[in-house]
């Protein structure tokens, strides 16, 4: 139970820099004296550097064991938080980035394969619960910082601190962490694959992998693009104040939070192939009802059954990773479909803003649709393929 709260707390801290850039802009880019359009930037490189540490997590991971690459994960973004709070200059923050990305990228794969291998689903959806307390967390201390006089830095810098906390933790537990992990492998060290080299793409040649890769770039899509653009549909189609429309989004994420809280109590009775299907229909459901001509009000709701759809999704299908990828390969699989997802939340919000820039954001919930039918098509085509492995948690204790 410790490794378990230890794992829970450092999803906490990967959720507290993810909204951290996005919060402190407005105040960052007036000091920096640059355009408003330059966080981009830094956000990509962030992106880039998570999806490459995503990719190549299986063998850092295989080498060094999950809680020395956390630890070190989480040091990373620690020094590169700290380093944002003592920036002088705005392009420090371009190398600040690339530590900032590659431990989020490390620690995400590496945790969530953790997890999926060793503990229940409900496991699994609260820990993605956590990393949305994490994400509402740091929003929250930005302002309230800058609400005392700090300003951003201190933000930033009283975060970094957290994540320096969170490192002698973890460093404390090192040890019993290393035993667990050194005891579940002598479990499965039998098996001849066990001392196989596997090539990057491995995990493609599965069957079923594409289509486990094709749904985290879906669902990230979605997830994303109405993070992103929500508040700028609700204000451009149903005319609402750019405030009102704030909070409905902020609803949607507390959706898509306590979803997931709800999700991990469902998982105790029904499969993760369940709730993934009864996630993505709630989805296509509230996109449907936000593509009719409907009241502001329930376009606005549907917007939140959209976050409650999405809740158990992501989770679930990390779970299942174990099931649908061979044991030697899951880590590499978990790093790529990471990978996929990071490339969705990096590169389809800005191509979906650029073309509801140039047409009309009244396409959003069909273009949206498009992405969750496709989501849907993916996943049912998997469970019908089935997993050919039992999952580790039904065989060993969690």
């Amino acid at each position: 139970m410790l490794i378990l709260a230890l794992i829970y707390l450092a999803f906490i801290s990967l959720g507290l820099p993810d909204s951290l850039l996005g919060s402190s802009w407005p105040l960052m880019h007036l000091e920096f004296a640059v355009p408003v359009d330059r966080a981009g930037i830094v956000s990509m490189i962030i992106s880039g550097g998570t999806i490459i540490s995503s990719l190549f997590s299986h063998r850092v991971i295989k080498r060094y064991g999950t809680a020395k690459v956390t630890v070190a994960s989480v040091a990373m973004t620690a020094v590169a938080l700290l380093g944002f709070s003592l920036s002088l200059r705005f392009h420090w923050l371009f190398f600040l980035a690339v530590p900032l990305g590659l431990g989020a990228g490390a620690v995400d794969a590496g945790l969530n394969e953790f997890v999926a291998e060793h503990y229940a689903a409900k496991h699994m959806n609260w820990l993605h619960c956590f990393w949305g307390v994490g994400a509402m967390l740091g929003p929250m201390l930005i302002a309230v910082f800058t609400r005392l006089g700090g300003g951003w830095r201190s933000g930033y810098f009283n975060i970094s601190l957290v994540q320096f906390a969170l490192v002698l933790t973890l460093l404390a537990a090192l040890g019993k962490w290393t035993e667990m992990e050194h005891s579940k492998s002598r479990q499965h060290s039998a098996t001849k694959e066990g001392t196989k080299k596997h090539s990057l793409l491995a995990p493609l040649k599965s069957k079923g992998a594409p289509l486990a890769m094709l749904t985290f770039f879906f669902y990230t899509s979605v997830e994303a693009s109405v993070m992103l653009w929500g508040a700028s549909y609700l204000v451009n189609t149903k005319f609402m104040a750019p405030e009102t429309a704030a909070g409905w989004v902020s609803l949607f994420f507390l959706g898509l939070t306590g979803g997931r809280m709800l999700s991990g109590f469902a998982s105790m009775k029904l499969s993760s192939e369940t709730l993934i299907r009864i996630g993505t229909l709630l989805v296509l459901g509230g996109l449907i009802i936000m593509a009719l001509p409907v009241p502001t009000l329930l376009a606005t709701s549907a917007l939140v059954l959209v976050g409650i759809g999405l809740a158990p999704i992501f989770p679930s299908m990390l779970h299942l990773t174990p099931v649908y990828f061979e044991r030697e390969i899951a880590q590499a699989a978990m790093g790529m479909q990471m990978a996929f997802a990071y490339t969705g939340t990096t590169l389809m919000p800005p191509l979906f803003g650029r073309l509801f820039a140039v047409t009309s954001f009244r396409l959003m919930p069909y273009i949206l649709l498009f992405c969750a039918v496709g989501m849907l098509a993916c996943t049912t085509r998997l469970a019908a393929l089935g997993g050919k492995n039992p999952h580790p948690a039904e065989v060993l204790t969690s």
